[in-house]
């Protein structure tokens, strides 16, 4: 199992150009779909306490998926797998890039690099979307957060406050309706 997760964030580390979020789709395929070691529900949860946590998103989610499968020294490998090859590209773009930072075709590279990276950052929003429950009724939510985020400035800690005190009213009032309907129910039957 440490190997198998070695591998596997090894080759999520290595073929992820972007940064972290851009390894979502990746993670997700390795984890989810190819080795079924999380449910997607499973998976959502592990992200967002990843995202919750201080430090680089990459590293956070190798952290929480190496312990949930292999305890501590699975955390040892799945992080040890993430940050090996990415470590060796960095060092070799840092000794070689500067001689090729004002070439015409590297500029091009890099342009051609971004709109692949905002796809790839979008194809897993989606999808999570879907799996986090959003539906037409409720899609103001997250859009209201990023634009408030966005345009307004509006710090992402509020944002998740409010989040959570909407979730805890709605939770709470959902559960009362629940109840009253219960209670409605048993008195005509």
């Amino acid at each position: 199992m440490l190997w198998k997760l070695f591998v596997s964030y090894w080759k999520i580390g290595a073929f992820t150009i972007g940064g972290g979020y851009v390894m979502i789709p990746l993670m997700e395929r390795e984890i989810v779909d190819r080795h079924g070691w999380l449910s997607r529900d499973e998976f959502l949860d592990l992200m967002s306490l990843s995202q919750a946590m201080p430090g680089i998103f990459a590293v956070n989610m190798a952290t929480c998926v190496g312990r949930r499968l292999a305890g501590w020294r699975g955390v040892v490998a799945a992080v040890a797998g993430n940050i090996t090859m990415p470590i060796v590209l960095i060092l070799l773009l840092a000794m070689f890039f500067r001689h090729f930072r004002d070439n015409v075709i590297v500029d091009r590279i890099f342009m051609g690099l971004r709109p692949a990276v905002v796809a790839l950052i979008a194809a897993p929003v989606f999808r999570m979307a879907k799996t986090a429950g959003i539906t037409w009724r409720n899609c103001w939510i997250p859009v209201v957060a990023a634009l408030l985020i966005w345009l307004f400035g509006v710090s992402p800690v509020w944002v998740v406050l409010a989040a959570i005190i909407g979730g805890v009213v709605y939770g709470k009032l959902k559960a009362e309706t629940s109840y009253e309907n219960q209670n409605e129910n048993g008195k005509r039957g």
